[in-house]
């Protein structure tokens, strides 16, 4: 699934990938998108497969992409890509992330059947910097990677190293919707369940999605179902803080409508930072926040991002015990009522999603809900493709 059986993109399609699409949607909001356009892009000379077999998958910033066979292997930078094809039955066939760090598989063991490749590469090198020859060596039949996520972030590519890889190795499928922060992004983003219908038509297991899709509107709906009333939900703090013992921050603003925030949405948990004039973590807008700044917000809750590989036990035996001895932290009513707990991954898809809002469900509503929140046996089987 290289070159050979790579059509293409249509020439609509470069033009959005080097300029974006002009008047597209704010963060709040989805532009419109047709799934129902017709490929323009005329065939290769060389292909071999009957037209009945290509079929075309469209998504921004790169416009359509044509495919005369389903690919096999493929990559990714953010994990949550990674997370859809695990979810569609394609964990084996990962190879490579953008940070293993940051790919949490844990909650994979609780889903019997469901397994991923053990030891991806990881794309960043030394210096945050990607070597264009590792695409080449790791010859992966689909990129699951927003092309102008890898342009426009420091990682020392360019266009035509994009387009190089395109047309020598494999196409890129992927739009960065982890985060709604970045200037450059001024085309449409997806929800994480419109990436992962994508990704779907890209393996072409719609079945599969349907069936995870399935789980997911079932769970929330009971959890919608049982929440407290919205008056009696908590507000949250987002923010970055990796050391065991923390004294500067990075805030999140927990209102951007990233996939990696779709749980506290789902619950109903606000933005602590809203009306405050504290911006967020993004790429142009690095300011630090202290426990004084904290103070005079004071939150409800605090979510600190940077510890997901403790388990609760430890990050409480660390960073909590840290904060309650802290002269100024230990004022905060966060600290005081014990809501301060670990942020949740960068990156997410799907199943960790769930897993994820089944976490915080319990953790912010012990009242209304405890155990397990969905069924792991009926998720595993929709992975599986039994469903």
């Amino acid at each position: 699934m290289n070159r050979r059986t790579f059509i293409g993109t249509s020439a609509s399609a470069v033009a959005i990938g080097l300029a974006g699409c002009a008047g597209s949607a704010g963060d709040d909001a989805e532009s419109p998108e047709s799934d129902d356009a017709e490929p323009t892009t005329e065939p290769d000379a060389t292909t071999t497969a009957p037209p009945e077999q290509r079929y075309t998958v469209m998504m921004a910033p790169v416009g359509d992409v044509t495919f005369e066979a389903v690919p096999e292997t493929f990559t990714v930078y953010e994990s949550g890509y990674a997370d859809m094809a695990v979810a569609l039955g394609k964990g084996e066939d990962l190879l490579a992330v953008g940070n293993t760090g940051r790919f949490y598989t844990d909650h994979y063991d609780e889903l019997d059947g469901v397994t991923v490749a053990s030891e991806p590469t990881q794309l960043l090198g030394d210096s945050y910097a990607i070597d264009r020859e590792l695409f080449y060596e790791l010859d992966s039949d689909v990129h699951l990677i927003d092309p102008q996520w890898l342009i426009n972030n420091g990682f020392g590519l360019e266009q035509s190293d994009v387009d190089g890889v395109t047309e020598d190795v494999g196409p890129f499928v992927g739009n960065t919707v982890f985060r709604r922060t970045d200037g450059w992004h001024d085309y449409r983003y997806y929800t994480l369940y419109e990436a992962f219908e994508k990704v779907a038509q890209v393996f072409q297991r719609t079945d599969r999605y349907e069936a995870v899709k399935s789980v997911h509107d079932d769970t929330l709906a009971t959890v919608s179902a049982e929440l407290p009333s919205a008056d009696d939900r908590p507000n949250a703090l987002l923010c970055f803080g990796a050391s065991a013992e923390p004294e500067q921050f990075y805030p999140y603003r927990l209102s951007d409508r990233g996939t990696n925030k779709k749980q506290f949405r789902d619950l109903g948990i606000t933005d602590a930072l809203a009306g405050t004039g504290v911006s967020g973590l993004s790429t142009n807008d690095r300011g630090q926040i202290d426990y004084e700044t904290m103070l005079s917000v004071d939150p409800d809750s605090i979510l600190l991002r940077g510890h997901e590989g403790k388990t609760r036990q430890e990050f409480e035996d660390t960073v909590v015990s840290f904060m309650q001895d802290h002269d100024v932290a230990s004022e905060l009513t966060a600290v005081r009522e014990g809501r301060v707990f670990r942020g949740g991954p960068i990156y997410q898809g799907p199943l960790q999603h769930l897993f994820n809002l089944e976490r915080f469900a319990t953790l912010y509503f012990p009242d209304q809900f405890s155990g397990e929140l969905f069924p792991r046996d009926d998720l595993a089987a929709a992975v599986r493709g039994e469903a």
